[in-house]
């Protein structure tokens, strides 16, 4: 797959090829409950460092 086409006129067209385009589609219900337990744990370890960084300083 070439990138560049050269023209007549010595000009170079460098442009990369986009992707097609796409709608998302909405998170399954086993999606959604596994990006809640995950955000849960994300936030049980931001509070533990900052208790932790609390407790040493």
């Amino acid at each position: 797959m070439f990138t560049t086409i050269q023209r007549d006129n010595g000009i170079l067209n460098n442009y990369a090829v986009e992707p097609d385009m796409y709608f998302a589609s909405y998170p399954a219900p086993e999606q959604q409950k596994r990006y809640a337990l995950q955000a849960a744990f994300a936030s049980l370890l931001v509070a533990g460092l900052l208790l932790v960084s609390l407790a040493v300083s």
